[in-house]
Formats: C-alpha cells, sequence, structure tokens
C-alpha cells in the first residue's frame, strides 16, 4: 500500500468491477494465523525485526490455555496486546485490489452453498483484531461461526503492522469506503453478506447497504451515528486534536464518560493498544474522514418525499448511555419499523461487543434465526442456558413481547409489526 499513487476521488457511486471493464485480481500477500512465512513483497522493516519464531507446539500450548482462561459466558476479555487477541484456526490474510485502493482482508472458511458471508467493519480508532476478536472467540460465538464464512475487513492503513500511507496520499471517502466492498464480495464469491458493523464501520456498512441492496441480507449496526458532524462538532473535534494526543482524542468516540472517569481497565488497555499497534498517520486520516461524513441519506417510507433506507433486517444495538446513544436512537427513526431491531444492552459501555460478548452472540443467533439460518438443533443448549438473558424485567417497557429479531422460528418470536426495544 506504500506505493500507491495519490488519487482525487469524486463524490459519485462507487462503481462495481465489471462496470469499469476492469480485471482487479485478489492478492495473498498474507499469511496463515498458525504461523507461515512471511511474504517477500513485503520484507519487515530493517529497524523493526520480527520477533523468534516459537516452536508451534509451544503456541499452542499458549494459545489453549489463553481460550480457557477467556472462555466466559458474558464477561469481556482486557488484551494485552494484539498478537494475545489473535485466535487459533485457518485464518488467512489478503490484500485485495479495490477502485478505490488496497484492503486488509482476513478470512476464514469458504463460501457455504447460499449462505451469505458474516463480514465485519471495525470503527475508527480500532482495527479487527480490537473490535471484534473478543467477541468472535467467544465460546458460544463458535456455534455460529461453523455455519458460516467469516471476514473481517480493516480500513485502509489501519491494521496491525501497516506501513504509513504516503504523505498527500488522500483517504477514501466513507462513500469510497463503502464502494470498496463489492469487490471483495466478488473476489471471494460471496453471495451475499451479512454484515457486522462497529461506530464508523457500521455507518459504512449502512452505505454499502444503500448503494448496493442485493448483496446484504442483514445488518448489525453498533453505535452507527447516521447524521455527519455539524460545525460546532466539527471544530471542537479539531480543537481536542490539537491540545490531545490523538489516542486521547478517539477514546470518548468509543467508551462512556462513566468508564474514561473511572478509568477502567479496558480503557487503559485499549489507550495502550491504540498509541503502541495502529499506526498513528493513518488513524489521523480515517479519523478527520470519519468526522468529515455526510449525513446517511435514509429516511423511513411515507417519511419524507422518495424516502430511501435499509431494504433488509436490521439489529440496532447500543450500551447504555454509550455515547453513540443518540445516535442509535436516530438511526432507529429512519429505519423501516417491520424489519428492524433496536437493542439496548444495560452496563455494557460502549462498546457492547467487548463487555458483553454472551448477551450480544444471544441477540445475533436470535436475529440469524429469524432469517431462516442456524437451525433450531443447533440452539438447542444456548436456549436452554440463557433463557433469561433477553427477558430480562430489568426492560423499561415490561408489556413489550421480549425478543431480539423478527422470527418465524417456533423457538422465536412470532411475526414482529414494529420497531422492538429490548433492553438486557
Amino acid at each position: 500500500m506504500a506505493g500507491m499513487k495519490e488519487q482525487q476521488f469524486t463524490e459519485e457511486k462507487p462503481l462495481l468491477p465489471e462496470q469499469r471493464g476492469t480485471d482487479s485480481d485478489m492478492q495473498d500477500k498474507g499469511e496463515e494465523a498458525s504461523g507461515g512465512a512471511p511474504s517477500p513483497a513485503s520484507p519487515a522493516a530493517p529497524s523493526n525485526p520480527p520477533p523468534p519464531s516459537r516452536p508451534p507446539h509451544r503456541w499452542h500450548v499458549i494459545a489453549r490455555h489463553w481460550l480457557r482462561q477467556t472462555r466466559r459466558r458474558t464477561g469481556g476479555v482486557i488484551p494485552d496486546s494484539c498478537e494475545q487477541l489473535m485466535p487459533p484456526g485457518d485464518w488467512k490474510e489478503h490484500d485485495v485490489e479495490t477502485p478505490y485502493g488496497m484492503l486488509h482482508v482476513v478470512i476464514r472458511g469458504a463460501p457455504k452453498g447460499n449462505k451469505p458471508a458474516i463480514l465485519t467493519y471495525h470503527d475508527v480508532g480500532l482495527n479487527h483484531k480490537l473490535c471484534f476478536n473478543t467477541f468472535f472467540n467467544n465460546e458460544d460465538m463458535q456455534e455460529i461461526t461453523k455455519h458460516f464464512v467469516v471476514c473481517h475487513v480493516d480500513a485502509p492503513g489501519q491494521q496491525v503492522g501497516a506501513p504509513q500511507l504516503p504523505q498527500g496520499y488522500q483517504y477514501p471517502t466513507m462513500e469510497q469506503l463503502a464502494g470498496m466492498l463489492p469487490t471483495v464480495v466478488q473476489h471471494f464469491g460471496f453471495k451475499s453478506i451479512v454484515g457486522i458493523g462497529v461506530g464508523a464501520g457500521a455507518y459504512i456498512l449502512a452505505k454499502f447497504a444503500l448503494l448496493f441492496p442485493d448483496q446484504v441480507e442483514g445488518m448489525v449496526l453498533l453505535n452507527i451515528d447516521p447524521n455527519g458532524k455539524g460545525w460546532i462538532d466539527w471544530a471542537a473535534t479539531k480543537l481536542s486534536g490539537l491540545t490531545s494526543a490523538l489516542p486521547d482524542t478517539v477514546l470518548p468516540h468509543l467508551f462512556s464518560q462513566e468508564e474514561l472517569m473511572n478509568n477502567t481497565e479496558l480503557v487503559q488497555s485499549y489507550r495502550q493498544q491504540i498509541n503502541n499497534n495502529i499506526n498513528q498517520f493513518n488513524l489521523h486520516l480515517f479519523w478527520n474522514m470519519y468526522n468529515s461524513r455526510r449525513d446517511l441519506e435514509m429516511n423511513r417510507s411515507g417519511s419524507v418525499l422518495n424516502a430511501k433506507t435499509l431494504k433488509c433486517p436490521v439489529m440496532l444495538v447500543v450500551g447504555d448511555n454509550a455515547p453513540a446513544e443518540e445516535g442509535v436512537v436516530e438511526c432507529n427513526s429512519k429505519l423501516d419499523p417491520t424489519n428492524t431491531t433496536f437493542l439496548k444492552m444495560a452496563d455494557s459501555g460502549g462498546l457492547p461487543q467487548l463487555t458483553q460478548p454472551g448477551k450480544l452472540t444471544e441477540a445475533f443467533k436470535y436475529f440469524l434465526q429469524g432469517m431462516g439460518y442456524m437451525p433450531s438443533a443447533s440452539m438447542t443448549r444456548l436456549v436452554r442456558s440463557r433463557t433469561a438473558s433477553l427477558t430480562s424485567a430489568s426492560s423499561m417497557d415490561g408489556s413489550r413481547p421480549r425478543a431480539c429479531t423478527n422470527s418465524d422460528s417456533t423457538e422465536g418470536v412470532g411475526a414482529v409489526t414494529q420497531t422492538m426495544e429490548v433492553s438486557c
């Protein structure tokens, strides 16, 4: 990516590869997570030599021990390093050429029949490891991932070990970041996707679903803010960037005020991770582009003339008192109430996928089941062990049916005719 030329981008709708008449082949320059030889195309910098490799059997012992210590049904995991987050398995890294530049993609498994792929996109200040590995390493999540191919997408220059982008590099707009995804879908042979996005990643996936609705079967959007920043907010962000270190500028976007004031272990860990494992120059470009985003052009049908909104099933997720709570409520008002679920998670802070991975996994399983996936047999153990997790009396509205998605399954709830707000 370091060799990429400066590009000037337009704001028009991104084109699919066949529309452009180009053949952009996928380049597999990564190495398997289980330990492979580094690619000769991207040697390590002399000033930062790679650490000596350990015997394979020793790594697996460490990995198994780590998994035994961190498999908690509802508790989060505080990582000491990004390498600690790397799960064992056949994860493969790829650099995929797209119409707007290169994307780093990590994938496990192969497309399974007509099933969609689970495609994730992380928040600004994070990458796929920091944002999603606690969630995907959760024991109950394995019941899901064995049925689907999983694809993690890193925004340009945000992956661990990414080289610094060239001076003068024009970072893709949020619309162009969304326009990169059809190439990923086509190169890996996905029929369609179920997206899981957080913050900036949720905005990008929602934009993708608006531009290419036929490629999307469902969306799980955490901490999405569909509105662009006003001038006052934009100026405040700029001022904060001048007076604070970049990690401290990004943290209030990720964590609740309570978490920041208490300076929890999770906040301390992620401050260190953001500073040490993400290129600060690249992060600054992504941060500025996210803060320059436009409003998502979607409105509930009938609210405005020629209203356009997401057509697929959507599950909105936000933590109690999270910084994105107001934006998620606003997004909920713009979506079709017949296929939208609003999940507000108590005691989860700003990043529910880190602090409450078990509960979020439960909700995601119901969501997939409502779409016709995940046969009931695979749900039996979880439903039995978690009957109370999403039917808690802590919901502010006791008259609403307790469910996390529209479902036709015998284990799910009946048809839903309005947006359901669920607290858990």
